[in-house]
């Protein structure tokens, strides 16, 4: 069921600062590849990582753009940015990660886009193997390893689960759910848009939205450094995590989550049906337990039937 509800176009909030002329690629048009940089507060970080990008990029045989996206920031991360040869998209206000990310691709002028993050983390120097790979990938996925990778205790449970559940629901290992530093044919990002988060849970719905739609990930291990700054994602992102992964596969593959679910209830009643048999007293229990898994099943499959219509027959 939709609702219509009057809305006003947002003002127009980035401004392009600085253009790069676009590199001659008649000759080898897979060779381009647009890299975006979300930027918020990384004054200490940003430079440094942009001369190892552009160290790493000049080595190879890419043509390439760098948009920098400066979400917003409060100290100098737009002074160190524009020391280099980069596409600056500036907002005015913070607008959050995925919407940093949206605006960059949005004006990447490659078919393959690159993510990484500005604080110097992410490699630059695994590009050129996520690059070599993306000829044959919708979406190549650097997967975090290294010392620099744990996690707190007390979040290693939630993390460790919600990790489980995500590959279960997409039916494909997951070994790195929101890795920040990936390629991806850009016209399958924008497929997506409508789904797209503006936060921090971008990396993770991409993800669900690339493995829920038949389209090939692959993953390459990578290193993980340390972070130059402190990090912005909370401790109680992982409740709406949670909630992103649920609503991303129920969007997708509502089945996967549904059938099981009925399937649980289902088991009870039956479970309880057979012991009523044997006190030879039937009760409500077992009926109810049947049909609540009978609904579910039901709901499921409107909720599939929506689906597929909604994404046009491609599941």
């Amino acid at each position: 069921m939709s609702r219509s509800r009057k809305k006003t176009s947002p003002p127009e909030i980035e401004v392009l600062t600085r253009e790069v002329p676009l590199p001659d690629t008649e000759n080898n048009s897979e060779k381009f590849v647009s890299i975006i940089i979300p930027a918020y507060n990384e004054e200490g970080a940003i430079d440094n990582q942009l001369k190892r990008i552009e160290n790493v990029m000049s080595k190879t045989e890419w043509k390439y753009e760098i948009i920098v996206v400066d979400d917003g920031s409060r100290d100098g991360t737009v002074q160190e940015a524009l020391k280099h040869d980069v596409i600056l998209l500036q907002q005015p206000e913070n607008r959050g990660y995925g919407a940093a990310l949206k605006k960059g691709i949005s004006h990447a002028r490659a078919e393959k886009v690159l993510i990484i993050d500005a604080d110097g983390t992410y490699p630059a120097e695994a590009i050129p193997d996520l690059l070599e790979k993306s000829a044959h990938y919708d979406m190549v996925v650097g997967a975090r390893v290294g010392d620099n990778v744990e996690i707190p205790w007390a979040r290693r449970p939630a993390k460790w689960f919600l990790r489980k559940l995500a590959s279960y629901l997409a039916e494909y290992p997951i070994p790195d759910l929101n890795s920040g530093l990936r390629v991806m044919n850009k016209e399958a990002v924008k497929h997506f848009y409508h789904i797209l988060p503006s936060g921090f849970s971008f990396t993770t719905t991409i993800t669900l939205a690339f493995f829920s739609n038949d389209l090939l990930v692959h993953y390459h291990p990578i290193e993980y450094a340390k972070r130059i700054g402190k990090s912005k994602i909370k401790p109680t992102d992982a409740y709406h995590f949670l909630l992103l992964i649920l609503r991303t596969i129920v969007f997708f593959n509502p089945l996967r989550v549904f059938l099981p679910m009925g399937m649980f209830f289902f088991v009870l009643g039956m479970g309880k049906f057979i012991y009523d048999l044997f006190i030879g007293n039937l009760s409500e229990t077992a009926v109810m337990g049947f049909l609540a898994a009978f609904i579910i099943w039901a709901i499921g499959l409107l909720s599939d039937q929506i689906s597929r219509v909604g994404l046009g027959g491609k599941q």
